[in-house]
This record gives C-alpha cells, sequence and structure tokens, in this order.
C-alpha cells in the first residue's frame, strides 16, 4: 500500500501518546510500500508539536529528519531541508516553506507580519519584507 498519512498519523507515531492509535499509526507507516510526506502536513506537524506538545526545534527536526531518510518516504527533500534550516536556527518551519514555494511559483519577495519570519530569512540570503 501507498499512503500519505494525515498529520494525526504522523503525531501519533512520533509522540506515541495513545498507546492504541500510536501502534496503528507505526505499523501503518512501517509497513507502507511508499509514505508519501507532504509540505502541509509537515508544516501542522511542526506547530502541532512545538505548541501542542512544547518539543524543542532541535528535537522536532531530528525527527523529520529521521523520518524522511526512511527509503520507503517520498518527500519533497530539498523543500524540506529550507523548513528544517529555518526551524534550526529559531524560525518558523512553514515560513520557509512559503518563501520556498513561492520562490519556485515566480516570486522574488516573501511578504509578512512577522518581523522575526523577514529577519532570518534576509539572515539566510532572501528577500522578505516586513509590512508595516
Amino acid at each position: 500500500m501507498k499512503i500519505a498519512p494525515d498529520t494525526n498519523v504522523l503525531v501519533r507515531a512520533l509522540v506515541a501518546d495513545d498507546p492504541k492509535q500510536s501502534k496503528l499509526a507505526q505499523a501503518a507507516l512501517a509497513n507502507a510500500e511508499r509514505v508519501a510526506v507532504t509540505p502541509p502536513a509537515l508544516c501542522e506537524l511542526v506547530w502541532v508539536l512545538s505548541r501542542g506538545y512544547g518539543v524543542a526545534n532541535a528535537d522536532i527536526s531530528a525527527a523529520i529528519r529521521r523520518l524522511i531518510a526512511s527509503a520507503s518516504v517520498e518527500a519533497d527533500r530539498p523543500l524540506i531541508e529550507v523548513g528544517l534550516a529555518m526551524l534550526d536556527a529559531g524560525g518558523d518551519f512553514a515560513d520557509a516553506i512559503i518563501a520556498f514555494e513561492g520562490a519556485a511559483l515566480g516570486a522574488d519577495t516573501f511578504a509578512s507580519f512577522d518581523k522575526d519570519a523577514v529577519k532570518l530569512l534576509k539572515k539566510q540570503g532572501q528577500n522578505a519584507l516586513l509590512l508595516a
């Protein structure tokens, strides 16, 4: 079977906070021929782990890196690495994903009201505009 796991499956597999669902999630991921991990699922995963469970950014990055290292996982690795670089720098994974995908669609500047996101993206050499 080839699956695209919802965020809740990834959360249950990583956090193991519900014994029954955690086993099911881990088995589904382990037994799948192919696991398609989407950027939106990872954006949600980062948010849930950091905000809902208080997991440190370094631990989230490590978990995502372990997940995408699996031979059965299909993912946009360059895109995910951009998000992880931002997360590792103390920023928001989703902001980096949005900036990267926006550039791929022809945008030359990320625009946001988020001062920290703009600052970190500029520090990484990207064009970013703070709307104020």
